[in-house]
């Protein structure tokens, strides 16, 4: 199929604003990116959004009754990008349910049609903002893990406020895991690393399963944003926590 941007809409989703903002002006970790999309993410968006796309508007929610009657353990993970590392974790392991959450549609096109081709039917693609997800959708105890690959650095001090992992960020995370499960970042950016592991170390509930940063695990695939890390030199960093 042809990669010719387009300029298709979707009446049926994503959605520019699931939440319709909910009156909120606190600072967000992200800026929403329709972008420019080529004619096979628009298809896929067009062809599966219905059955694999998840509006983050605030309504409350069973993560794993999208995965069908029987369920799934549940894995968020925020910010995937263009999808690639995600279905290939999907496709290692089916037993697990991937809810995806990102607000760039040519990510959640390409996504879509990663996991139509291979055929998984444990990832569903989120679009919006990942913290109305956590804070006012989800039940307690009803995550078996949460994963932040190589979020946003926002390596100017002035925006140190907009990342992602913080306290008050955590605050929402933790009552949601199950005993056991896992909380997974990922960041090339070393002062970002060390403040990562400094507020997961504080969080209550959370317990580091390594003696400060985690090996790379292999279940882990190379994102695109860690290959470009890599060829600037960047070292990359793994954390690995525990809930309790």
């Amino acid at each position: 199929m042809s990669s010719t941007p387009t300029s298709v809409k979707f009446p049926a989703g994503p959605a520019a604003d699931p939440a319709g903002s909910r009156g909120e002006h606190r600072i967000r970790s992200f800026h929403a990116r329709r972008g420019r999309i080529t004619q096979a993410q628009a298809a896929a968006i067009e062809r599966l959004w219905e059955r694999w796309g998840v509006e983050l508007d605030g309504a409350p929610l069973d993560p794993a009754a999208l995965f069908g009657p029987a369920g799934l353990p549940v894995v968020v993970e925020i910010g995937f990008g263009m999808g690639d590392a995600t279905a290939a974790m999907a496709a290692a392991d089916p037993g697990t349910g991937i809810l995806a959450v990102d607000v760039h549609t040519p990510g959640q096109g390409h996504l879509l049609a990663l996991a139509d081709r291979a055929g998984l039917t444990n990832v569903r693609v989120a679009n919006g903002d990942a913290v109305i997800l956590l804070r006012d959708m989800l039940p307690p105890a009803s995550l078996s893990g949460l994963r932040a690959f190589f979020p946003d650095p926002w390596p100017k001090g002035k925006h140190h406020k907009r990342r992602l992992i913080q306290p008050a960020f955590l605050a929402l995370v933790t009552p949601l895991l199950r005993p056991g499960a896992v909380v997974h970042c990922a960041t090339d950016w070393e002062p970002y690393a060390d403040q990562m592991l400094e507020v997961l170390s504080a969080a209550p509930g959370l317990v580091n399963r390594y003696d400060g940063f985690a090996p790379r695990p292999d279940f882990r695939p190379l994102t695109k944003f860690e290959r470009q890390g890599l060829a600037k030199g960047h070292v990359v960093r793994d954390l690995l926590f525990t809930r309790a």
